[in-house]
């Protein structure tokens, strides 16, 4: 009986350029990540773009190897004009909700079967979207008009679209930043956010939307303190928010990824965070500047997915849809339209 084999390891790795450098092949071939990401620096065309998806993966030998890519639209967009439409952030969209919530509805699917459509046509099938945070008054604009809606109610009405428009397309969404980025006064790519706001708050305005869409394929974590669950750590690196909020309260059953390890809102060395991040309970850590000394660090704390983390993956990959081809530059039209309703 042949032995069994080894799962992939528990990252997800970005690259420097936009093809593979000898090094990154030996290193990825080596380690095994579950998967990898893209980032604006690793795109110039939807040639290049394929070639280098194909070897992300022939590194692995793993030809259904996750891809990712921060496609949300507006400011947080990898696939840009002339190759790729620009689409728009959350906020046009929540705009016109209030106005014509079904024409919002219908605009937002029709957007991310847009969005998906262009990322499946490059092989790419993880897209880091919807962001399910609420942003309070006063936050910093880290999130802002990515987001849909200030309110629970709001950026759940909208999200489902989001998730079913790329679905539709058979890309995974990522619902972020579990439990909730919309209280942070400062960006956590360069500082740590603390938020101190009571729990029955928290539970009132944050976390709703990510037990709404508690069952999604992936989920991403806040690099966030919340000092009514744990003081000392941020959500990414806490057993206590990832045990008893992320899948106790809100329920999250998917594939829990960290946030990029390389923000600067953790501290520590990398070989830390990696061991914090799935110590804590994460089953997958995530980074994403293709500094190969930092990937070396973190591949010496890695560790095989998980079993459940295996079940959570394959779980993910079943609720991919069968893409059905649908006129495409009518669906861009109607978005534009619908949008132009908006106050």
């Amino acid at each position: 009986m042949p032995a069994a084999k080894t799962p992939p390891a528990a990252a997800i790795f970005g690259c420097s350029g936009l093809a593979l450098t000898e090094a990154e092949r030996d290193f990825f071939r080596r380690t095994d990540p579950l998967g990898f990401i893209l980032f604006a620096r690793n795109v110039a065309d939807p040639t290049q773009v394929k070639a280098l998806v194909n070897s992300f993966r022939e590194t692995v030998g793993r030809p259904d190897a996750p891809v990712l890519i921060d496609q949300e639209g507006g400011r947080v967009q990898r696939l840009k004009p002339p190759h790729w439409r620009k689409a728009p952030p959350g906020e046009p969209f929540a705009a016109l909700a209030v106005r014509d919530l079904e024409a919002a509805r219908e605009a937002l699917r029709l957007n991310f079967r847009l969005i998906g459509a262009e990322l499946a046509d490059l092989g790419i099938d993880v897209d880091c979207a919807p962001v399910l945070d609420v942003p309070i008054p006063g936050a910093h604009d880290v999130i802002g008009d990515r987001a849909y809606g200030r309110t629970a109610e709001s950026v759940i009405t909208l999200a489902g679209e989001v998730i079913d428009g790329l679905l539709d397309e058979g890309v995974l969404p990522v619902i972020k930043h579990i439990p909730g980025h919309g209280r942070a006064m400062v960006d956590s790519h360069l500082d740590l956010p603390v938020v101190d706001t009571p729990l029955a708050e928290l539970e009132g305005q944050d976390f709703p939307p990510f037990h709404a869409f508690r069952h999604a394929p992936w989920a991403m974590t806040a690099h966030v303190v919340y000092t009514a669950l744990d003081a000392a750590r941020p959500a990414t690196t806490s057993r206590v928010v990832i045990d008893k909020v992320i899948r106790g309260a809100i329920g999250f059953d998917g594939l829990l990824i960290s946030d990029d390890l390389s923000m600067k809102a953790l501290g520590g060395s990398f070989e830390d965070r990696t061991r914090a991040s799935l110590e804590a309970g994460c089953d997958v850590v995530l980074h994403c500047n293709g500094n190969m000394a930092e990937m070396v660090a973190i591949a010496s704390e890695l560790r095989p997915l998980s079993a459940a983390a295996e079940v959570r993956v394959a779980h993910g990959l079943a609720q991919k849809r069968k893409r059905v081809p649908f006129d495409r530059k009518a669906a861009e039209e109607r978005v534009e339209a619908l949008l132009r309703l908006s106050p």
